[in-house]
């Protein structure tokens, strides 16, 4: 559903040139993806900015603060001098209605924020369909796009892509992939569908296998990481403890167990499979980085030693770049992608009030980031096989 405003000047209202008389359409969930809506450039996948009305409802805790301290104390992403602005013009209400900057809000009320919104950009590889039957689809996903609507994310996800360019939907993801991990995803056509598959993987009956490339030359032997993992969500990162039986402090992370086998090796990487037997957050990742291997463009999981000796510009987790490397996000190798048609970007509206136009991206978004040197390539379970093609990257010289 489409929704038409024209913003009109109101009794008391001071004169505003960049927002009188200016018509606005906005987009609500309904709004399919469409193939128009993206936009490609430098090698990645925008997203035209479109208005959206996100909506929440006050909590406990924020009841009894002007709407605007409300915003700029929850929402950091704009500056205080833009919520005084919203309120003022409507793009921000209470329970569908305008209130003054000194609003005191109460708890359980309606808060909707109207704004131009600009998604974060992805690598501009096409979504490849490996394998369509009745009731599954399944595709080679990406690095660096998320699978479903999540965040800043909306269309710049899988299942926008699918929607908008193949016309899939409804699709249900069976399984996750993370953002910057690559390969193969399974989706389901059917709600009924998607729980068969998600209780045979609850069941245990489902093998999952990875590739990664690891520093270093591995152990030609199989190696058993039987640690647990113990996820750090203000972090984002997870971290590898040991048990110790003499200990009365019991272990915070999950129990997690990880099968690695060596692939191959050319002495300064090897190409390594990855076989999770649990599904714990950055699991292969932070494993890996135990065994004295970890992805060797992972930022994250790199220990100092390593990362003196990667390649600059090879960050993949754009939390660990900024952190690290002072929000310098640089990418010197690209994983090809057969969608690199450019596309004009003068053909969508500039919002004056948006703080982020006339950019693409918003804001920390600026930059290039390469996937992760992880890749899906097997699902199998009970009379079922699926499985994706390896990536360039894992070839070794």
């Amino acid at each position: 559903m489409e929704i038409r405003m024209k913003r009109k000047k109101r009794d008391g209202d001071q004169e505003d040139p960049t927002d009188s008389f200016m018509e606005i359409v906005w987009q609500t969930p309904a709004n399919p993806p469409q193939r128009e809506d993206y936009i490609f450039r430098d090698g990645r996948r925008n997203v035209k900015p479109y208005y959206f009305e996100f909506i929440s409802h006050v909590k406990n805790r924020w009841a009894g603060k002007t709407i605007v301290d409300l915003f700029s104390e929850e929402f950091k992403g704009r500056p205080y001098d833009y919520y005084v602005k919203a309120v003022k013009c409507g793009r921000i209400k209470v329970d569908g209605q305008n209130v003054s900057v000194s609003y005191k809000v109460k708890s359980s009320e309606k808060i909707s924020h109207f704004l131009h919104r600009h998604e974060p950009p992805v690598m501009a590889c096409d979504v490849t369909i490996l394998l369509e039957e009745e009731d599954v689809v399944t595709v080679c996903k990406p690095a660096s796009v998320p699978v479903h609507p999540c965040g800043q994310y909306r269309k710049n996800t899988v299942l926008g892509i699918l929607q908008a360019e193949h016309g899939l939907t409804p699709l249900y993801p069976i399984h996750r992939l993370d953002r910057l991990v690559s390969g193969l995803l399974i989706l389901a056509r059917s709600a009924s569908k998607a729980d068969i598959f998600r209780q045979q993987i609850e069941a245990g009956m489902v093998r999952k296998q990875y590739i990664a490339k690891v520093v270093g030359v591995f152990p030609e032997s199989e190696q058993v990481v039987d640690a647990n993992v113990n996820y750090n969500a203000r972090e984002g990162r997870s971290r590898v403890e040991m048990g110790d039986w003499c200990a009365d402090t019991p272990l915070e992370g999950k129990v997690a167990c990880t099968k690695f086998t060596r692939i191959s090796t050319n002495g300064t990487y090897s190409l390594v499979q990855c076989e999770p037997l649990t599904g714990r957050t950055h699991q292969i990742r932070v494993h890996l980085q135990y065994t004295g291997h970890p992805i060797a463009n992972d930022m994250l999981y790199l220990s100092e030693f390593v990362a003196a000796r990667s390649t600059e510009g090879n960050s993949a987790d754009r939390a660990a770049a900024a952190a690290n490397l002072n929000g310098s996000i640089t990418s010197s190798t690209h994983e090809h992608c057969g969608n690199t048609e450019e596309i004009p970007v003068d053909d969508f509206s500039i919002d004056p009030m948006c703080t982020n136009c006339p950019n693409l991206a918003p804001k920390g978004y600026e930059g290039h980031e390469e996937g992760l040197w992880l890749h899906c390539v097997k699902y199998s379970g009970p009379g079922w096989t699926y499985e994706s093609p390896y990536p360039d990257w894992a070839i070794l010289d």
